[in-house]
């Protein structure tokens, strides 16, 4: 009785979403798995795949967003952090997921105290000694069928021409994978 209790769908599907959450934040402590905190050129990527949602969770240098890491100083530079801000709150733009399942852009949440940005919608003061500002941001995919999604295409290297490198970690139902992508590459396959 106990075992088909854990094998109703319902419950499997909570607990897994739960645990893929869990397991991504492990991976991301893991100093080997995680590499280089601030890295020039390279964006740090991690997908969580759920039954109703696809996580794309983003780390990168504010230099390869805007081509300086402290904040704007003048209407320029504005400009083009307002460009890059703009282009990150467009997630649809950015990611495609498998459209077997069935996602729609959600939630996105963006973080740089250097460009004034905090996550929701309060603003985190920005600081003169942030010499190597990152932008942070994580990006809901509500999903009719999480599981389908067999690959993420990430349009990055087209949106922001500083990054060379992509970092990539996933959480899927089938196990975890890591992945580097360069230039041209740009579809991490998801283990089904």
């Amino acid at each position: 009785m106990f075992i088909k209790q854990w094998q109703h769908p319902a419950v499997e599907f909570r607990l897994w979403g739960r645990l893929a959450l869990v397991a991504l934040a492990a991976l991301a402590t893991i100093p080997a798995l995680a590499g280089k905190a601030h890295e020039h050129g390279v964006a740090r990527v991690d997908i969580a795949v759920e039954p109703t949602r696809v996580m794309v969770i983003v780390e990168m240098p504010l230099d390869v967003l805007v081509g300086f890491e402290r904040a704007p100083r003048d209407d320029a530079e504005r400009q083009r952090a307002d460009a890059a801000v703009a282009r990150l709150r467009n997630p649809a733009a950015l990611f495609s997921i498998d459209p077997a399942a069935g996602c729609t852009p959600g939630k996105v949440d963006l973080t740089a105290p250097a460009l004034q940005l905090g996550t929701g919608n309060a603003a985190a003061p920005a600081s003169a000694k942030d010499e190597h500002s990152d932008l942070d941001g994580s990006f809901e995919f509500r999903c009719a069928d999480g599981f389908k999604a067999g690959f993420v295409e990430l349009a990055l290297f087209e949106a922001f021409p500083k990054l060379q490198r992509i970092e990539v970690q996933a959480v899927t139902r089938k196990g975890q994978l890591k992945a580097t992508l360069r230039r041209p590459a740009s579809r991490v396959t998801l283990a089904r």
